[in-house]
């Protein structure tokens, strides 16, 4: 990727409209980031520990795990750093790194969810295909494929973005680098290129939500045919974390890079939400209704002595 530009570093002016609250904001952020480290980290640790969730539904989780680990991590940190006071400024080659791994692990979620889905499918409507059809090999390939064409379409954006010359304003009217606010800063005409980056985010997302609402229209209808009230109330059970997730992930996105007038200020807030909240309550969500994975995080806790032991 050529630079081009005479710009070495940018200014992160942080969430419009917060200005003076910048300790009660760190406060805050901070805790919502070491509970979503804490969450996903014992969510980890619940499957690997335990033989009886070694299945491709966990395997997949744990997958969404580490991406929620390193997720909110892209931009956090730095957050954090100059909201306990210390410079705003961040690097040319910083900037471009914060906008590549975001959407590489934002798509990669996306792809994910879309597996995901297609593994609940699979179960409910080809249970006794199902260890056939998810082998150990498949589900490797999967997990790799979503970084794959995470990895494919997050180097499309971050080229279509850092292509352009900055040489001239360098305040970012954001808390981190996205391609909305860069392309503001950009000594060119941008009409096109926002065209296309519109149509490449809107349009992957959009495809993986149709492939996801395919595979749960078709989930939906098998368990209709179940004739037991106790069969069907376990099928939707374990599929109701899922969509939960699914919702909480995709709304966000609509709202942020769909939306046709954005707002900084509901686009910030949005984007906490996004990046902070839905990977700390991701592990809640698939913990709270799943017996299995609950009786696995007591065993966890009970080994680190964060909860007595049962008599």
């Amino acid at each position: 990727m050529r630079n081009a530009s005479v710009v070495t570093e940018f200014i992160l002016l942080g969430i419009p409209h917060t200005e003076d609250l910048e300790t009660m904001l760190f406060v805050l952020f901070l805790s919502f980031y070491i509970f979503t480290l804490m969450g996903n980290l014992l969510i980890l640790l619940a499957i690997v520990s335990s033989a009886r969730l070694h299945t491709p539904m966990y395997f997949f989780l744990c997958k969404l795990s580490v991406c929620d680990i390193f997720f909110p991590s892209v931009s956090s940190p730095k957050m954090l750093f100059y909201l306990s006071g210390n410079s705003r400024a961040i690097s040319y080659a910083g900037c471009v790194s914060q906008l590549f791994f975001y959407h590489f692990l934002g798509c990669t979620e996306c792809f994910l969810y879309t597996v995901m889905a297609y593994d609940r499918f699979v179960a409910i409507c080809y249970p006794l295909r199902y260890t056939i059809i998810m082998s150990h090999r498949a589900c490797a390939i999967l997990a790799m494929g979503t970084s794959f064409f995470g990895c494919i379409q997050a180097t499309f954006l971050t080229t279509l973005t850092f292509q352009l010359p900055y040489c001239g304003p360098n305040e970012v009217d954001y808390f981190f680098c996205d391609i909305p606010v860069m392309l503001k800063l950009a000594c060119a005409d941008t009409s096109a290129l926002e065209m296309v980056g519109f149509i490449s985010v809107g349009l992957m997302p959009l495809s993986c939500f149709l492939l996801i609402l395919t595979s749960y229209s078709r989930i939906i209808c098998s368990i209709l045919q179940i004739r037991s009230a106790a069969g069907r109330k376990h099928a939707f059970s374990t599929c109701s974390a899922h969509l939960t997730a699914i919702l909480l992930f995709y709304m966000p996105v609509v709202l942020i890079y769909l939306r046709p007038t954005p707002s900084p200020w509901m686009d910030a807030t949005v984007q906490i939400l996004n990046n902070l909240v839905t990977p700390m309550l991701n592990p809640l969500i698939y913990s709270l209704r799943n017996k299995e994975v609950k009786s696995s995080l007591r065993k966890v806790l009970y080994q680190l002595d964060f909860l007595p032991e049962q008599r």
